[in-house]
């Protein structure tokens, strides 16, 4: 079916580039769209034989007045995928206009295939979205994963090959559509799914080849903004996809909290900080005020509590801790002796750092939670 916007819009504009009046009709003969508006509407006879034809015929004004709503001029199909879908008019005396006839129907037909097509993306591109809502919302108590598979499979993907959800929040105000055009020349591959889910977050179900990490960090320069990424854990049902998204968007909001700069977060990284942040703020101020003591109290708690991560995090290696913090190690050493002497225990008690490690994450996280909104 035609849509009468289109159609109008084709006619009044070819009618003032011609100096000719264009109609163009359903293929019941109903005026769809002219550059005459009082047109708009009413039925046209000669239609009726052209689309039963898919032949076109010109109308002198003897002609024309034998019929309904027809005036001097020529009559020609529309034909979309070599069915005939209507018809585009030009009244005028047939001699004059007869020379625009196949002119305007090749140009017609070529606006309306683009308009198909373009409508058919759109549909496309919201059924994906629709998807990809879905997944991210979906609840195993209430909801079976089998239509979602179904409905991914019309849509020609395979939920049940291994993927990886990719979170990409845009921090400046970006076109959409300029968006996905990125994020789709970055993950290319045709059984990647790709859309938004809500304004400023984007969402892929990357089918697990190549280096996940690699692709992400062209995404800046691919978009042209600054975005973070989030990446999830392995998933092959859509179950496991609504965990991996999951995931994938607790990986940005921890990033956020710990005030970690890097573009691209991947969950496994983070696992520690999720189970902690999963304790509930009360219990885990009760951890860290139990565990920290003192070291809570001092002057330069921020820069103690950095070092106590990188220590622990670097494996209680010297030269590594000194290198992630970006200080001499004589520096480092000096501080791990006051924060010994603050808890009377040895930073090589590995059992002991460890709580301590913890600790500090807890309280890292509620030192910045009035901050950073989730």
């Amino acid at each position: 079916m035609l849509a009468s916007s289109i159609a109008n819009e084709i006619a009044v504009d070819t009618s003032a580039i011609i100096g000719f009046n264009v109609l163009i009709t359903d293929r019941d003969g109903i005026v769809i769209g002219s550059g005459d508006p009082e047109r708009v509407g009413s039925f046209h006879e000669a239609s009726v034989e052209v689309v039963r034809r898919r032949r076109a015929m010109s109308h002198d004004p003897e002609a024309a007045r034998r019929l309904s709503g027809v005036e001097p001029g020529i009559t020609l199909p529309l034909v979309l995928n070599g069915e005939a879908v209507g018809t585009v008019g030009i009244t005028g005396s047939p001699g004059q206009v007869e020379r625009f006839g196949r002119l305007v129907r090749n140009q017609t037909e070529l606006l309306l295939r683009e308009s198909v097509l373009l409508s058919s993306r759109l549909f496309r591109e919201k059924a994906v979205e629709d998807l990809l809502r879905d997944v991210a919302h979906y609840d195993r108590q209430t909801a079976e994963p089998e239509p979602l598979t179904l409905r991914a499979h019309e849509l020609g993907y395979d939920l049940r090959q291994r993927r990886v959800a990719v979170v990409v929040d845009v921090e400046a105000p970006a076109e959409p559509t300029k968006v996905n055009r990125a994020l789709r020349r970055v993950f290319d591959d045709p059984q990647d799914i790709v859309g938004s889910t809500s304004s400023g977050r984007f969402v892929v179900l990357h089918l697990e080849k190549t280096s996940l990490p690699d692709r992400c960090l062209r995404l800046s320069g691919e978009i042209g903004t600054d975005c973070t990424v989030g990446i999830g854990g392995r998933a092959t049902s859509v179950p496991e996809l609504h965990d991996s998204y999951q995931d994938a968007s607790t990986a940005l909001y921890l990033a956020a909290r710990l005030g970690r700069s890097a573009g691209v977060v991947h969950i496994d990284d983070l696992r520690v900080q999720e189970l902690v942040a999963s304790s509930g703020r009360h219990l885990r101020t009760r951890f860290a005020r139990a565990l920290l003591g003192e070291l809570r109290g001092q002057t330069d708690w921020p820069i103690l509590r950095q070092t106590i991560t990188a220590w622990c995090e670097c494996g209680f290696n010297l030269v590594r801790a000194a290198a992630e913090l970006r200080i001499h190690r004589n520096t480092l050493v000096y501080r791990l002796n006051k924060i010994e002497e603050l808890t009377g225990r040895s930073t090589r008690d590995a059992r002991f750092v460890l709580k301590l490690y913890l600790a500090c994450v807890a309280d890292h996280l509620d030192s910045r939670e009035r901050t950073v909104p989730r």
